[in-house]
């Protein structure tokens, strides 16, 4: 019996994933009303009624930067981490039938979750920085490269944070529920609406403890360039980064016994 390939094998996953992604989209959209598109409007909803919010109630620049790109640079990817938080949640149990297809793996599970919560957040906050440059409120990055690259490395610091939610969720109650509840209460310490260099030197490391600070001052690095002053640190968070990826990979692959198919 001939062995397949590493190819075809990343073949066979890919056509899983993409099978996913649309079963995904049917399931929570369908194709009534708006359908597929609300992957893109919900967050846009989020992103611009905050963005208009602070904009209004605001003053028009926070130590010396815009409000609108402060919030619009740091709200979505705030928005991208806690979608892709919640939709980690029982995303097994919700889903434990698929198992039974040989192909399908826990890990295709989470993967399209998060690839669909990663690409709408993406997609509502380009149209909404295009709408606020459009109207003045911001101007284009100063460096595409570090706002893509903070984008990146966040999506990466969803993806971990997934992948450890969905499997201990299958195994404690507790946490399901306590999930939400601190995904409030970190937002202070997410970076979203503040930037490192305001906060005290005595205290500033503990926000770069955080991945989720790091990539946004990346970002915010990209948008405003030098005068922002942004503090990262991409060693500590490409290492913060991949452990928190190869402890969610290890809980994940191993989850099978844990899920309760309903």
């Amino acid at each position: 019996m001939n062995t397949p390939s590493l190819f075809t094998l990343f073949r066979v996953q890919t056509r899983v994933i993409g099978a996913l992604l649309i079963r995904e989209l049917h399931t929570r959209f369908g194709r009534e009303n708006l359908g597929y598109l609300w992957i893109v409007g919900e967050p846009i909803l989020f992103c611009a009624g905050v963005a208009i919010v602070w904009t209004a109630i605001r003053p028009a620049h926070e130590h010396g930067f815009p409000t609108t790109a402060i919030v619009i640079t740091g709200y979505v990817p705030l928005t991208m981490w806690r979608h892709c938080l919640s939709r980690a949640i029982n995303a097994f149990s919700a889903n434990g039938s698929l198992l039974f297809h040989r192909q399908v793996t826990p890990l295709d599970l989470i993967l399209s979750r998060v690839i669909l919560e990663v690409m709408g957040a993406l997609i509502a906050g380009l149209l909404v920085a295009v709408g606020a440059i459009m109207l003045g409120f911001m101007k284009p990055p100063v460096d595409y490269g570090l706002v893509y690259l903070g984008l990146f490395y966040h999506a990466l610091f969803c993806l971990g944070t997934a992948l450890l939610v969905a499997p201990l969720s299958e195994r404690s109650e507790l946490l399901e529920k306590m999930v939400s509840i601190v995904s409030y209460l970190s937002i202070p310490l997410s970076g979203a609406f503040s930037m490192v260099d305001w906060i005290s030197p005595h205290y500033r490391w503990i926000l770069l403890l955080s991945p989720s600070v790091n990539n946004i001052e990346m970002e915010r690095a990209g948008q405003f360039g030098y005068a922002a002053h942004a503090h990262f640190d991409l060693v500590y968070d490409t290492w913060a980064t991949a452990i928190l990826i190869l402890l969610g990979l290890s809980l994940t692959l191993r989850v099978r016994r844990h899920i309760l198919v309903q």
